[in-house]
């Protein structure tokens, strides 16, 4: 039996619905994976796999699918 935890629950249910995502859950998303963010003072959140690979992404909320589904394909990469 695989047990889950938030971070890991978060990204399954960000992989199948894109909608109504916030900044700060992409971050502990990020955070689980290995994938360093910035976040300081700025319109945009900038993520960056340890291979160089970076995103950003604008921290509105709710932050728009197309975003969402660019920091999946992120995630999957690390």
């Amino acid at each position: 039996m695989k047990i889950m935890n938030t971070a890991a629950k978060l990204f399954a249910a960000m992989q199948a619905n894109p909608k109504d995502w916030q900044i700060e859950q992409l971050q502990t998303v990020a955070r689980q994976h290995g994938v360093v963010w910035r976040h300081q003072g700025t319109s945009h959140c900038y993520f960056k796999r340890a291979d160089g690979v970076t995103l950003s992404v604008p921290a509105h909320r709710p932050i728009k699918p197309v975003y969402v589904r660019q920091f999946v394909v992120l995630i999957k990469g690390a």
